[in-house]
């Protein structure tokens, strides 16, 4: 499973989820900033509809606290203070235990392969600079998770993953890059060998 909401040449199936996952795409990649607000004609004409499937992709994306809707002043972008933001990777760190505790049984020699094989993109991305180590980093845990085999679960933490990931691409493009990430990952992939979900 990867956290992209559409593959390559699927088509939405309605306007409003195109709106949708225009919008949410572009606040995952930080095109747009907290506290911008969000003009609808503006991004209608953009990808070539109506006002209205937009101004429902806006009531989607505040359900999931992308967005923020205020009276008399329209659609605008959500901003996490540092303590949600530690709140979010609190409540991540709990589903994901859950998650690995439920996926731990049906790891079998594919599932450490793939791991692997998620390892090395990772890295070479964060070689070569590339903001798309979020995506590749991302793509590792969720293959992990998915194997928990519960839909309901693994929708809340990808839920997370999108609204922490505009901060992860900032941390990317101004912190040290994260190459020790490696060890950290291939240390995670030894204790899930194990068997042993603690």
């Amino acid at each position: 499973m990867t956290i992209s909401p559409t593959s390559t040449g699927s088509l939405a199936s309605t306007a409003e989820e195109e709106a949708y996952l225009h919008l949410q795409q572009a606040l995952r990649r930080g095109r747009y900033k907290p506290g911008e607000r969000l003009i609808p004609e503006e991004i209608a004409a953009e990808i070539g509809m109506s006002r209205m499937p937009v101004r429902e992709a806006f009531r989607r994306l505040a359900s999931e606290g992308l967005v923020t809707l205020r009276p008399n002043r329209g659609c605008i972008v959500a901003g996490l203070t540092l303590d949600e933001i530690y709140e979010t990777f609190e409540i991540r760190s709990v589903l994901e235990g859950l998650a690995v505790r439920l996926a731990t049984p049906r790891m079998t020699a594919e599932t450490f392969e793939e791991l692997d094989r998620l390892l090395d993109r990772m890295e070479r991305a964060g070689h070569s600079g590339s903001s798309d180590w979020v995506l590749r980093h991302q793509e590792f845990h969720a293959h992990i998770y998915a194997l928990s085999g519960r839909p309901k679960l693994i929708r809340q933490i990808t839920a997370l993953h999108v609204v922490i990931e505009p901060y992860m691409r900032i941390w990317f493009d101004f912190v040290d890059k994260p190459l020790s990430a490696r060890q950290e990952h291939a240390r995670l992939i030894e204790a899930l060998k194990s068997g042993d979900a603690r």
